[in-house]
């Protein structure tokens, strides 16, 4: 399939991020084949796209994202919360216990089927359903392939629920790795997960170490979300959650560790000399009152900080925004951190992804992955290499994204999906799920 996009300044995303005007972008299987002028790409195509009132980007990257709340929106039967902890009794842990495959399943779908709309192309999944664990992977994995885009998948491992549950969790993960190492499905990638530390006892923490170890993937774990964590941890083991995970191993260069909120200033030296991957998730930590997480401190320390959303959205251009001013908020400072924080979705998440799945992904460039994006965009000021990180949060941010394409499949085009997701459909069967979990709940 050779594809040849033209007419639209590129931005490429990266370090640093660069707009080229008069260049075309040729796909040919599933890669970056060309980026050059038109005139000078020899056809034949078998499609070409006029990206004229439109800017060519790369697909998104999501670092952290939980496909299994979307079932919950609306739902008003969860107790008021005072604090994160009851926001955990009340809500979610009382929602991921009652799941079953089938909710896991439609879930995701919901989500991605919206993720190909706003152009999120990669997305780093964390999953629960402790009494619905086994398989759930493989049922989440496959309406990653059917929506086209790609995900790395983990279960979220946690000794809340007894033993048997923790045992599942544990081979889960072990099981969905040995898949993807076998099949080596460009769309699927791996992590090992776990809850947190304070729901997690020394011996799971050094199971799940071991079984990483052995399956060959990192970990991707939530840590110091809310001071909580962190009181817990020094109350019963001496350490905070950051100190804990990297005496049992688990932090490191091929890890996430999301949140970050309440990480000390020693935790940020811990997090810079393992180069663990942090994943700040700003509207959802706003939401539960935990705090803002200090981005420019982590940043100034070396600490790779990409960006999630924790199921708040899968808009990434719309996480930004609210990252950028909940960090001017953190440091009282209205024109601080604007470089830090562009960094997290234009350059180190697509380093991330790049990491994970071992190909170029996330930047324009000859030779990465085909993940582009066309987006609705007539520049009112200047758009150059000088300008492009202020277009992108004040201006493209507000844009509707027109075409997604993925691996060098167009998914949607002119705001229309083309991936095969019937959304009334899809959205019928959600409701229908949701009505019968809710009844459980």
């Amino acid at each position: 399939m050779r594809i040849l996009i033209h007419g639209g300044p590129v931005i490429t995303f990266g370090n640093p991020c660069n707009v080229l005007e008069g260049q075309a972008v040729l796909i040919e299987d599933g890669r970056i084949a060309r980026i050059a002028p038109k005139a000078s790409i020899p056809g034949p195509f078998d499609r070409t796209l006029d990206a004229a009132g439109k800017v060519v980007m790369p697909g998104l990257v999501n670092a952290h994202m939980h496909f299994y709340s979307t079932l919950v929106r609306g739902l008003g039967k969860a107790a008021p919360s005072a604090n994160f902890q009851e926001v955990l009794d009340n809500l979610w842990w009382r929602l991921d216990r009652k799941l079953s495959l089938d909710d896991v399943e439609v879930s995701a779908e919901v989500v991605l089927a919206d993720a190909v709309r706003k152009g999120t192309t990669t997305l780093v999944d964390h999953h629960a359903s402790p009494f619905a664990a086994t398989g759930s992977l493989d049922r989440i994995a496959g309406a990653v392939r059917r929506s086209g885009v790609r995900a790395c998948l983990c279960y979220e491992v946690s000794d809340r629920d007894g033993q048997a549950v923790t045992d599942a969790g544990l081979e889960e993960n072990a099981a969905f790795a040995r898949r993807c190492a076998e099949e080596k499905d460009p769309h699927l990638r791996a992590l090992f997960g776990l809850h947190a530390a304070f729901t997690l006892s020394d011996k799971t923490l050094d199971r799940a170490a071991a079984m990483g170890r052995d399956a060959g993937v990192g970990f991707h774990v939530h840590v110091a979300e809310a001071a909580s964590d962190v009181k817990f941890n020094l109350d019963h083991h001496g350490r905070t959650p950051v100190a804990r995970l990297a005496a049992h191993g688990l932090l490191g260069r091929g890890s996430i560790a999301a949140h970050c909120v309440h990480a000390t200033p020693a935790d940020q030296e811990i997090l810079a000399s393992t180069d663990t991957f942090v994943a700040h998730n700003p509207q959802s930590n706003l939401n539960n009152a935990v705090g803002i997480a200090d981005v420019l401190g982590l940043a100034r320390k070396g600490v790779r900080v990409g960006l999630g959303t924790d199921a708040m959205t899968v808009n990434m251009l719309e996480e930004i925004r609210v990252a950028m001013w909940a960090q001017h908020l953190r440091q009282d400072n209205p024109t601080c951190a604007f470089m830090e924080i562009a960094g997290t979705l234009f350059a180190r998440n697509p380093e991330l992804a790049t990491q994970l799945w071992g190909f170029p992904l996330g930047t324009l460039e000859e030779g990465a992955a085909a993940d582009v994006i066309l987006v609705d965009y007539h520049a009112p000021t200047p758009l150059d290499g000088t300008t492009v990180l202020g277009h992108l949060v004040f201006g493209i941010s507000q844009a509707t994204v027109d075409t997604t394409i993925c691996a060098g499949r167009i998914l949607m085009e002119g705001k229309v999906l083309t991936n095969g997701l019937d959304e009334a459909a899809l959205a019928a069967r959600s409701r229908e799920l949701a009505v019968r979990l809710w009844e459980r709940f």
